[in-house]
């Protein structure tokens, strides 16, 4: 007889315990043992509890291998729907064997209805490492079964790939919100949506009043950032600053040569520039920058309420003063065809001509930043680095215990994004200037001209020319927490890979790269997007990517989102009138027509907030509960990363303090470890 002590960790969520019949087998070196159920007097894991056993098995099968976790329905027969809604949330095993250490087996997973599930001993393996049949069998076998329950489709010709679900509700528990955080996102969706239909604005479909009357949205939830924005929307200061540290901050660019279809003169900017210099002196100085919406260009409307929507595709060009100041916007023109009916607008213009071009700017900037940067940079693409890990990492790979904390809940925001927010009759559909088409569009554009670099902040901020752009917060923060998680990765890699070869021969780790390059970037290789890794090095700054994106970049172009727009003309999401093709036509009533409907404006501003905030159950970059590293080494890493992280922290918040405006959507604590909202 072989005798084991067993302890088991039950979840803590609600729902986690389970009444059904748990047993365990061990698969050994010599053989498996039977099945022995987990019992003694008394409810058996419920959740938060921690549970000791003590097994007598009828053999000794050697070396553990395996531990077989069997799950079935305390009573038979029992409905299927039954059996499904007794899951169990299992955290972990240990198990102490007569002889020897404790072993401890991390599970972290829902255990839905009958079955059985094998774990691995803590530590991680790369797929090379392991020299035992069974363990390599063990490693295909999960895999497969994880490719069998995730499918890819393709939702829209020339998006990534998602996931084949419809509904949230088809989806397993596993990759489902816990039951707290739907409940608090439906219920922070039902009283927006209540607040405002009592207010009798979420049904009207005619055009605001007045200005004035718009303030009525800054009751609906306030903000100190979004009472900042209503008073200062106008200055052409702030319209610049937002560039830079808005909620799009990923466009402007140095600009050493004015493009041929954007023709500015001296005369237009000498007020700005002041005397004693020119355009091109500036040029070639680097203080002017560009921020070109030339992918809108062309791009299909929307019908809203039954009217035609219009669009724009402007050009924006920007001045630093050498030794200070702010940035400030030189010119505006509003299509990228230069003539007779593009003006160019200038902040010397009559004010309501000047103002109607800085608010069609920002109506571009709402259109690029939801479908671009925000819907394909940080929810299509980390969906695909979630379902490739699924699909090609097992529990035992390094890479997979280091990236899954980073995937958690995307696949369920964004199923529910296809049910409820690009969906026809949704939120895009009914309430934005170019619609589901011009979403789509907009996603089949930028993937055509998508480089690994955009998605390599260090890189993308070379490209751009901006590294010494001054206030620039969003650079500042991003650089430092991107040195933190590449520190981090490459602690973690260098723990499970001693050498390049140690890369090149890891076949799931390639399998995984093949994977995210095919269904996510389509198989492009113009993009730059690896589709191997044959170095440490370029492995580091392939997983870095990876959760600085689903992570950070997705706080820092989402979080913003309800600041910048509940005050509407700061970033109308559609435009009723077409652009001005000449000046000194618009007047103060001509300015309030353009701008959304009542209807529109509070159908994006409930989405926005609902989309800015993590409706509870929140685990913060580096907060890592489920410990799927077991050793000591990677733990230090953790542990060191955390320690990083307060210390960016704390410098951002010192810094904060000497703000009028502080940035605040790249502060460690606040930013999710995933794409979950």
């Amino acid at each position: 007889m072989a005798k084991f002590s067993v302890r088991v960790s039950t979840g803590e969520a609600l729902g986690a315990g389970t009444w059904n019949k748990i047993a365990i087998s061990i698969v050994g070196t010599r053989g498996e043992t039977p099945p022995l159920r987990l019992d003694h007097a008394g409810k058996e894991f419920s959740a938060g509890a921690v549970e000791d056993f003590q097994l007598e098995f009828p053999q000794d099968v050697g070396a553990v291998l395996l531990l077989r976790v069997h799950k079935a329905p305390l009573l038979l027969p029992v409905p299927v729907g039954a059996v499904a809604r007794d899951a169990w949330f299992c955290r972990w095993f240990q198990l102490t064997p007569p002889r020897g250490a404790p072993l401890r087996f991390p599970c972290y997973q829902w255990l839905e209805g009958a079955g059985s599930l094998a774990l691995r001993a803590g530590a991680a393996k790369v797929s090379w490492a392991d020299d035992h049949p069974i363990l390599r069998q063990q490693r295909q076998e999960e895999l497969q079964a994880r490719q069998d329950s995730y499918h890819w489709k393709t939702y829209s010709p020339g998006w990534p790939h998602c996931l084949d679900e419809k509904s949230v509700k088809d989806l397993d528990l596993n990759i489902k919100y816990s039951v707290m955080k739907n409940s608090c996102f439906y219920l922070k969706v039902s009283s927006a949506f209540m607040e405002l239909k009592l207010k009798g604005l979420l049904d009207r479909k005619g055009p605001w009043k007045s200005l004035n009357e718009m303030r009525r949205m800054l009751n609906f939830r306030k903000t100190p950032a979004a009472e900042y924005v209503f008073k200062h929307w106008q200055e052409d200061a702030f319209f610049a600053s937002q560039f830079l540290n808005g909620l799009n901050p990923v466009l402007i660019r140095r600009c050493r040569h004015l493009p041929e279809n954007f023709p500015v003169t001296d005369d237009m900017v000498a007020p700005v520039l002041g005397p004693g210099t020119s355009l091109q002196a500036e040029l070639e100085r680097g203080s002017l920058f560009l921020v070109d919406h030339g992918i809108l260009s062309g791009i299909r409307t929307n019908v809203v309420n039954g009217k035609p929507q219009f669009s724009a595709a402007p050009m924006t060009l920007l001045f630093q003063r050498p030794g200070g100041g702010p940035l400030l916007p030189l010119a505006i023109q509003l299509s990228q065809t230069p003539g007779p009916n593009s003006p160019i607008f200038l902040p010397s213009d009559n004010r309501w001509d000047w103002l109607l071009a800085k608010t069609w700017v920002r109506n571009a900037e709402f259109s690029v930043h939801e479908a671009v940067t925000h819907l394909l940079h940080t929810h299509l693409l980390p969906e695909v680095f979630t379902l490739a890990t699924l699909h090609q990492l097992p529990h035992c790979h390094p890479l997979f215990k280091l990236l899954i904390p980073h995937t958690r809940y995307t696949l369920h925001i964004n199923t529910l994004a296809r049910e409820l927010l690009i969906a026809p009759g949704q939120v895009v559909d009914r309430s934005t200037g170019i619609g589901i088409g011009g979403f789509s569009e907009l996603i089949q554009r930028n993937m055509e001209q998508l480089s690994y670099s955009v998605l390599c902040l260090p890189e993308d901020i070379r490209a751009r020319g901006v590294e010494d752009i001054p206030n620039y917060y969003y650079r500042d923060d991003g650089l430092q927490i991107w040195g933190a998680v590449e520190s981090f990765v490459s602690e973690i890699i260098n723990i499970y890979y001693p050498s390049d070869a140690s890369v090149h021969d890891d076949n799931e780790l390639q399998a995984w790269v093949w994977e995210i390059f095919s269904e996510g970037f389509l198989g492009r290789e113009s993009s730059g997007v690896p589709s191997a890794l044959e170095t440490r090095e370029a492995l580091v700054q392939y997983v870095t990517m990876v959760i600085f994106n689903c992570s950070a970049k997705h706080y820092a172009v989402s979080a913003g989102q309800f600041d910048s727009c509940v005050w509407m003309p700061n970033l109308p999401p559609t435009m009723q009138l077409p652009p001005p093709t000449s000046k000194g036509q618009t007047r103060p009533e001509g300015f309030l027509a353009t701008l959304p409907p009542v209807n529109a404006t509070c159908d994006i501003i409930i989405a926005l907030w609902i989309l800015s905030k993590e409706p509870g159950d929140q685990r913060p970059l580096g907060t890592y509960p489920e410990e799927h590293f077991m050793e000591e080494a990677p733990q230090q890493s953790i542990t060191a990363f955390q320690s990083r992280l307060a210390q960016i922290s704390k410098d951002i918040r010192e810094r904060n303090q000497r703000l009028s405006l502080p940035y605040t959507y790249l502060d460690p604590p606040l930013i999710e470890n995933s794409v979950s909202i």
